[in-house]
């Protein structure tokens, strides 16, 4: 009851007309920067930290809170219609969402991806006010073991669910988590794969690495293909969702943050492993499997939502623990810190104007989210209209004034173009690209997470099973790889189940 009268206290502040003007701006130059590939919501928020500078702090961090969630789904907007993720949380989009905007329901897709973020954001924030201590407490029991065992879950799953093979879905794994090798060694300061060249030695950014492999990657393919098949502007189609796919989508709305919120409110979190998750999880739940790959709108409505429920539970460690698990807490954490306020447990009784007009912003900042992007969803669209050599020379220019903003050197754009070659060689053979950015962004902190939990049990392998949450983990890691075996044990029980699909048909 308490947090509910703070809360409302917290409307009082964000309704005020000025903090009003700053949600919306935040929102609109959230999406409009995480549309451009590669200038994600922590760059937009790191690159408006001096606009703020004139702002009282509470303004500041509603309009943070509005880039956020716009960049969030302006990320998703360009990974739907250009495969072209904005940043790493809308890497899942483009695996249903590209395929459904090629047959003509890209305005579909962005329909479904924006009623996902309204529904997880919402879901999300009432847990973040309702949990928040709860959360807290259970993330700060949850040990080195614990978040190795997530990692491996997230590498397994995501390997054995995508790409025509589970061989080519570790090959790709792999690749990621050898250019994630790349740089010194976090505990050792070691250089690894650096080739003696120093603009290596801090590691390739996640950005140049998730624009190379998909943008890069499917300019190349698409140019080497243009030569033989003339490049038509794909068609739009409709703006509105159909019966059939709300029918298919409600539930994975409502599915998406019961896995999203809690993996953004552990300290290993963020949006990536439960975007994942989430897709895995439609796909096993789907009467509809045959379509996946091919543009099913679970597959963008699950991910979407569990990414928007994430972004809220990332809002509970950082501002109850002061403990960022994002790019985006960590930048908005520096903010905090530049006003002189420290998060922690005593945040909520130092400053509740300010944390609970943030949090009543959130509320606001989707509404207007919704308001302002399910109208535009069909003008986000005709963007495929435009002529594909045009369209894809524009996405190569955009990507490399986004992969140059990350470090602001030209030898960027040199590991970008090779990295776009790695790409466009393992669409060449088949290999899933999402895998290797996976590997990418979670190898290096699994690798560290493994050596800690390693030094805690003095070098001992049992100390990577010593808790309860890590053996429940590995059971479902030990269940994910053997059900394939167990597929092959149960003939009669499968052939009943596909007999029985058959008139469904």
């Amino acid at each position: 009851m308490n947090a509910l009268n703070s809360l409302i206290d917290g409307f009082g502040t964000a309704l005020t007309p000025i903090n009003l003007l700053w949600a919306a701006v935040g929102v609109l130059l959230g999406t409009a920067i995480g549309v451009l590939p590669g200038i994600g919501p922590a760059m937009a928020v790191a690159l408006l930290l001096p606009v703020t500078y004139g702002l009282d702090p509470t303004g500041a961090f509603i309009m943070f809170a509005g880039i956020y969630y716009g960049a969030m789904f302006g990320g998703s907007t360009t990974s739907i219609l250009l495969n072209t993720p904005g940043e790493t949380a809308a890497v899942v989009a483009a695996i249903e969402g590209h395929p459904m905007a090629k047959s003509g329901r890209g305005a579909q897709a962005l329909a479904a991806a924006a009623i996902g973020h309204f529904a997880g954001g919402l879901i999300g924030t009432i847990l973040l006010v309702a949990l928040a201590p709860t959360v807290a407490d259970l993330a700060v029991g949850i040990g080195a073991p614990d978040y190795f065992a997530i990692m491996v879950l997230a590498f397994i799953a995501v390997t054995s669910v995508l790409g025509s093979s589970r061989i080519r879905g570790l090959a790709s794994l792999l690749i990621g988590l050898t250019i994630g090798l790349v740089g010194l060694d976090q505990m050792t300061g070691q250089q690894r794969l650096t080739f003696g060249t120093l603009q290596l030695a801090d590691g390739i950014d996640v950005v140049i690495v998730a624009v190379g492999l998909f943008a890069i990657g499917e300019a190349l393919w698409i140019a080497a293909h243009l030569r033989r098949t003339t490049g038509d502007a794909i068609p739009v189609g409709r703006p509105w969702l159909g019966r059939s796919e709300l029918r298919r989508s409600w539930k994975p709305w409502l599915r998406g943050p019961v896995i999203g919120f809690p993996f953004g409110a552990i300290p290993a979190g963020g949006a990536e492993i439960p975007t994942f998750l989430s897709y895995v999880t439609e796909k096993r739940l789907s009467r509809h499997k045959n379509e996946f790959g091919k543009g099913a709108v679970e597959g963008v409505a699950g991910p979407e939502s569990a990414a928007s429920a994430s972004a809220a539970g990332t809002l509970v460690s950082m501002l109850t623990l002061g403990l960022p698990t994002t790019a985006v807490a960590a930048v908005m954490l520096a903010a905090f810190q530049q006003y002189g306020i420290q998060p922690g447990p005593l945040l909520f009784e130092r400053e509740p104007d300010l944390v609970w007009g943030l949090i009543a912003s959130l509320f606001v900042g989707m509404v207007l989210l919704l308001a302002l992007n399910l109208p535009l969803a069909p003008v986000w669209a005709k963007l495929l209209r435009i002529p594909r050599p045009y369209l894809y020379a524009g996405i190569l220019f955009f990507a490399a004034v986004g992969a140059y903003a990350v470090g602001g050197e030209a030898f960027d754009l040199v590991i970008l173009l090779v990295i776009g070659l790695i790409g466009f060689g393992m669409r060449r053979y088949g290999l899933p690209v999402l895998p290797a950015v996976i590997g990418v962004i979670l190898g290096p902190a699994a690798e560290q997470q493994l050596r800690r939990a390693l030094q805690i049990s003095d070098g001992s392998v049992t100390g990577l099973v010593n808790t309860p949450f890590s053996v429940t983990v590995y059971v479902i890691v030990a269940l994910l790889l053997a059900w394939p075996l167990l597929k092959k044990l149960l003939p009669g029980r499968r052939t009943e189940t596909a007999d029985s699909g058959q008139p469904e048909e």
